[in-house]
């Protein structure tokens, strides 16, 4: 499975055996989706298998965290009293590292900074059986492309850019921590049998044209919830024409329309990066089972798109939103009628999507073009490496240094400004400005927690040619620059090498391994710690309906879960539930005032911060819900916005529609997700209004809950909700938790 893993083998017989168990029963062509997902059946011969309705049970392969979400899920394990993770899974130290002065300095403050996390991790990962990736060792998904996926593996990650792996033809699915919990412990993982979207690509990549333009153009299509229960699958002759990296951001950015996971067929190009990362031994063995490796003729999609690359113009998406897509030739000419900010303050390169060594080749080929004529970034640019195996080979091969030459500066290895970690000095918050990232989210404050930046999402070779004309206005493809000769000249489309034409440079060592006997091994949390803190079991459910519910917030528009849960500065937080729920919903809108984190006591009746109104009911023992809109929670794999809310008091969360993970996430944690039966209730509960939801004695999958609505003037009103739980799930509610629940079983 992984040269680090001496141990651990891929299992493509039974892989073999499952999915013919399948076909046999179903008697149709299967999309590779069904092959690889029904192939890791728990039990293939009696599961339910429906597309959209059954729930599988499913035993994953592996599980991978990183270090902010890693750090609840380990204390999660910890609870659960068991001695051993029961599956191959790894810790990647990449989300906790800020940008502020450049690589190396940013790194050892870092180290300085997290030595307790980092601590705590290291040494629970050494006790009960999970690698380690130490910081510095780069972005969890391109460590997991290098050394981890392999076609046909069925991986969970805790992160929701899992999916990044369908680049080497796995389903990787980004999940909450108490899921990764399930698997570690052995126990049968459970997914909501995914639809199937396909996305026929035909013609082929050329010119300034990139495969971050496929994701840019198919995210413009589905919306950021067009995927949601689906998996999608590409195939057709176009895909012969994208590198493994190329398939990888593709199916990255997938997270941002909502989709399970995303993947591609196996094929030459997954064969070639397999050999150049050491593993040949695995592209011989995939060659062996490729039939089950790639979908069957004639199988069935829930839904299919095309696009033909030879007609795809480059793309770039927002600000505010992933899914706002233009064409690079026309963006200009729509920020200037939106009032949008025209000047571009930063260029930002990199990032789990975009940190490709093919990636910073064609920026590089950008960058050397405006060197020959003497000109460097308008813009201010930054270059991330997705790994040290990447940081050090641009490096050897001079890509580094070219694009340093430009005005960029190389950070750490690490997430970085794409989720909040950068230390943003040219600029004071509330500004109106202009970014332009290679990045995959663009919401309101995502990269530097300003609501004013204007944030667009394009690749990095276009990235770069922004950065140094320094304006949204030009089009690579058409316009000219002026040279330090007075001389104009146009860009040609950047060509590289996707993967290097010698060995990939390794760099440092950054990998910590298990050792055989960890009976020695101490895990310690101290009882004063502002970092970590051991968790407590939530309480079970005490059998009655939900009387009174006051509404902490009803929230207008949009609802992510960086609106939920913050990162950035909060990441710090990550291990410590009670510290980091001082941010509960302090981005969400209250639909009262049209404010941020200001909602309205209804004991008091002021106006207050969002985490102290939630406590305040706490005290005071007030149960209490959350009204959200369509959505709700997308973004971010991060449980902390479901956990949040269980610990300062939430019973249920009312909205038109969750995201995925996060309906997942909510359900782990004893509370209850709900929908509207009818969207437009929405607009009949009031802020002031208090809820009693009833039927939850008789709960059982399918049935709505009533919802009476009392509002203050006496009168009240009856909406049904609906919900998705499956009879497990029904038991993690009574339970208080799915943790809860787990012990129970237990003894």
């Amino acid at each position: 499975m992984s040269h680090f893993e001496p141990n651990e083998y891929i299992h493509y017989d039974l892989l073999e055996k499952n999915i013919n168990i399948v076909r046999k029963r179903l008697n149709r062509p299967l999309t590779l989706s069904e092959k690889i997902v029904y192939g890791h059946l728990d039990d293939p011969a009696g599961q339910e298998i429906e597309r959209g309705k059954s729930y599988l049970r499913l035993r994953p392969d592996r599980v991978a965290m990183q270090d902010a979400t890693a750090q609840m899920a380990m204390l999660q394990f910890i609870s659960s009293g068991l001695p051993k993770v029961a599956v191959p899974s790894t810790i990647h130290c990449d989300h906790l590292i800020e940008a502020q002065l450049g690589g190396e300095k940013d790194l050892r403050r870092a180290k300085d900074i997290n030595q307790e996390v980092y601590n705590f991790l290291a040494t629970a990962g050494a006790k009960y059986g999970v690698g380690f990736w130490k910081p510095g060792s780069g972005i969890i998904h391109q460590i997991i492309l290098e050394n981890y996926a392999y076609p046909g593996v069925l991986l969970i990650g805790t992160d929701s850019h899992t999916p990044n792996g369908g680049g080497l033809g796995g389903i990787c699915i980004g999940v909450g921590g108490a899921d990764a919990v399930d698997v570690m412990a052995g126990i049968p993982w459970e997914l909501k049998c995914p639809k199937v979207i396909g996305v026929k690509l035909t013609g082929s990549l050329s010119g300034w044209t990139s495969p971050k333009d496929v994701i840019l153009k198919v995210a413009g299509i589905l919306t950021v919830k067009g995927g949601t229960g689906a998996i999608v699958e590409y195939h057709g002759p176009g895909v012969d024409s994208i590198s493994c990296t190329g398939m990888a951001t593709i199916c990255n950015m997938g997270a941002e329309i909502g989709a399970t996971t995303s993947v591609f067929p196996y094929n030459h190009r997954m064969k070639k990066y397999l050999s150049k990362t050491g593993r040949a031994d695995i592209a011989n063995l995939a060659d062996e089972f490729k039939d089950h490796l790639v979908p069957d003729p004639g199988c069935h999609y829930d839904q299919l798109i095309e696009v033909n690359l030879s007609e795809l113009k480059p793309h770039i998406n927002g600000p505010f939103t992933p899914d706002l897509a233009h064409p690079v030739a026309e963006v200009g000419k729509v920020a200037e009628k939106e009032g949008w900010p025209l000047d571009i303050r930063v260029g930002l390169i990199g990032s789990c999507t975009n940190s490709s060594y093919e990636d910073m080749g064609r920026s590089a080929a950008v960058a050397k073009q405006a060197l020959a004529h003497g000109l460097k970034c308008k813009s201010q640019f930054t270059i991330t490496p997705g790994s040290e195996q990447i940081r050090a080979t641009i490096e050897r091969d001079g890509y580094a240094q070219i694009l340093r030459d430009l005005g960029g500066i190389v950070l750490a290895n690490a997430c970085g400004p794409c989720i909040g970690q950068w230390d943003r000095k040219d600029i004071k918050k509330g500004e109106k400005n202009t970014i332009v990232t290679s990045y995959n989210r663009n919401f309101t404050g995502r990269n530097d927690a300003n609501p004013e930046t204007h944030a667009f999402v394009t690749s990095p070779e276009i990235v770069t040619a922004l950065a140094i004309a320094g304006t949204l206005k030009f089009n690579p493809e058409t316009d000219y620059l002026t040279g330090t000769d007075g001389k104009k000249f146009k860009l040609e489309a950047p060509d590289a090498d996707e993967l290097p034409k010698g060995e990939f440079d390794p760099g440092q060592d950054t990998y910590q391994h298990p050792p055989k006997d960890s009976s020695g091994q101490h895990v310690d949390v101290s009882p004063t710690s502002q970092r970590l803190q051991l968790l407590e079991p939530f309480d079970k459910w005490d059998g009655k309906d939900l009387e009174d519910l006051q509404i902490l917030i009803k929230v207008k528009g949009k609802c992510t879960t960086d609106h939920i849960s913050a990162a950035g500065p909060w990441l710090k937080f990550r291990g410590h539930l009670d510290n980091i729920s001082n941010n509960l919903l302090i981005g969400a809108i209250n639909i009262e005032n049209g404010k941020a984190n200001s909602v309205r006591n209804a004991v008091t009746q002021e106006f207050g911060p969002v985490p102290d109104t939630a406590r305040y009911y706490k005290k005071h023992g007030i149960r209490w819900v959350v009204i959200g809109d369509e959505n709700y929670g997308e973004g971010s794999s991060r449980e902390h916005a479901a956990l949040e809310p269980r610990h300062l008091g939430a019973r249920a969360i009312i909205t038109k529609s969750f995201a995925r993970i996060h309906e997942t996430n909510l359900k782990k944690q004893g509370l209850l997700p709900l929908t509207f039966a009818d969207p437009a209730d929405y607009n009949k509960i009031h802020p002031v209004d208090k809820l009693t939801i009833q039927g939850l004695k008789d709960f059982t999958p399918g049935k709505p809950l009533k919802c009476i609505i009392k509002h203050p003037n006496g009168t009240q009103e009856t909406i049904l909700l609906n919900h998705t739980f499956n009879e497990t799930q029904i038991e993690w509610f009574r339970a208080g938790s799915a943790l809860n629940r787990m012990k129970e079983l237990q003894q």
